[in-house]
């Protein structure tokens, strides 16, 4: 795998975030096409392909997430989070250090995470999600059955009675490393998020893994009657992604439409809906603006506001027909996005959870990261599942 630039990839990182596969028909058609690439690479591997052009990773729902590993430049060990990259960095060599830069519970997390991953022997620079540490196990019954769980997050993670709920339970923490960085200097290193067990050591105060898939069991490779779906569904987007070419270039160049569709399609998956018009999109752009306007307390204002507010809606209409095709295209990739999901689900080490008002509900797993040689990552969620209880449902983190 080709690594970026460790100066490009926290440039882009303060701006962006990992993008949802179907969603990069927002973005362009070359980005489009960048989406069907990646999901027949994971078609292919899971037809066994024997070249594997994608690193594929599980998503975990792990906070807060950890940078940590040995300071090239002084060669002193170090934990913190991503404050790590900012203009002026927070590092921690000492828990001095972490009261002076941070705060409350992450603080906390941050202690035991210098305390306990320094002797993990850590080869380079790490990032990963911090998952528990002891105040964080609890035994809880569902479904009947007695489990070991963790609640980093969203997600409940619950482990059966085995070795592995042994090794989680005498361990003072758990991580789970999904990025590395290697270089001489902090400020010039290179990212790969193609991280593996020979990254670091093991001990027994810390359970630690990486975060690649792994299909030892065979489960997850497909059928000739499933590879025949999934061939009908990716035939079908390539088909929309045509139609679609010119709407998502037009988004893609206008950022102010690009932006309300990211905020009108994160409302739908809210509501726990996953499908999108033109129509309802002008009323949802329509009524959001319009709160904007009756805040303002000076007629002219207001008067600048409603200029403003319809040339926008106006906008929109007059693409109303392009829009709608993108529209179809985001719909026909996650078809395929969500294909992909329930077969790489088919391996699972633990059982998860979401805690709900009248007890827990079985849930899936976050998702997952595919990520090429070329540094271009995308994830792949399903948004009614996973997404709306991100947005929906109590943390039992908060972030600091």
């Amino acid at each position: 795998m080709k690594m970026q630039s460790f100066k490009t990839f926290i440039a882009e990182a303060k701006n962006t975030h990992l993008t949802h596969a179907a969603d990069l028909s927002f973005e362009g058609y070359s980005r489009t096409q960048e989406s069907i690439r990646f999901i027949e690479s994971l078609v292919d591997m899971l037809r066994g392909g024997s070249d594997s052009k994608l690193n594929l990773t599980r998503k975990w729902d792990g906070a807060p997430a950890i940078i940590c590993g040995t300071n090239p430049e002084n060669g002193k060990f170090f934990v913190g989070t991503k404050s790590v990259f900012n203009k002026t960095p927070k590092i921690n060599y000492t828990n001095a250090d972490i009261d002076a830069n941070h705060g409350g519970g992450l603080a906390d997390k941050l202690k035991v995470a210098l305390q306990h991953l320094s002797g993990l022997g850590i080869k380079g620079i790490l990032q990963g999600d911090f998952l528990y540490d002891q105040s964080d196990l609890a035994y809880k019954t569902m479904e009947g059955e007695k489990y070991l769980t963790f609640t980093p997050n969203t997600i409940t993670y619950a482990i059966g009675a085995g070795d592995l709920q042994n090794k989680i339970k005498k361990a003072k923490m758990g991580i789970v490393f999904h990025t590395k960085y290697t270089g001489k200097e902090l400020s010039d290193m290179k990212v790969s998020f193609n991280v593996s067990q020979s990254d670091f050591g093991s001990s027994a105060s810390v359970w630690a893994i990486d975060a690649g898939y792994k299909d030892v069991s065979g489960k997850a490779s497909s059928t000739e009657k499933e590879y025949s779906n999934i061939s009908s569904l990716i035939k079908k987007a390539k088909t929309s992604a045509s139609k679609a070419k010119k709407g998502s270039n037009l988004i893609a160049k206008t950022p102010a439409i690009s932006s309300l569709i990211n905020i009108y399609t994160n409302a739908k998956v809210k509501q726990g809906k996953y499908s999108f018009s033109t129509n309802e999109f002008v009323r949802f752009v329509d009524d959001k603006l319009q709160k904007d306007v009756v805040k303002l307390k000076s007629e002219k204002g207001r008067e600048r506001k409603t200029k403003a507010k319809d040339d926008m809606v106006n906008s929109i209409k007059s693409i109303s027909k392009d829009l709608n095709s993108v529209f179809q295209l985001n719909s026909d990739l996650q078809k395929c996005v969500l294909f992909l999901i329930r077969k790489l689900e088919e391996v699972q080490s633990l059982r998860t959870f979401i805690k709900t008002s009248t007890g827990y509900k079985v849930t899936r797993d976050e998702g997952f990261v595919a990520s090429d040689r070329v540094g271009t990552a995308v994830k792949l969620v399903d948004r009614l599942e996973f997404s709306r209880a991100n947005f929906t449902v109590d943390k039992n983190w908060v972030k600091g």
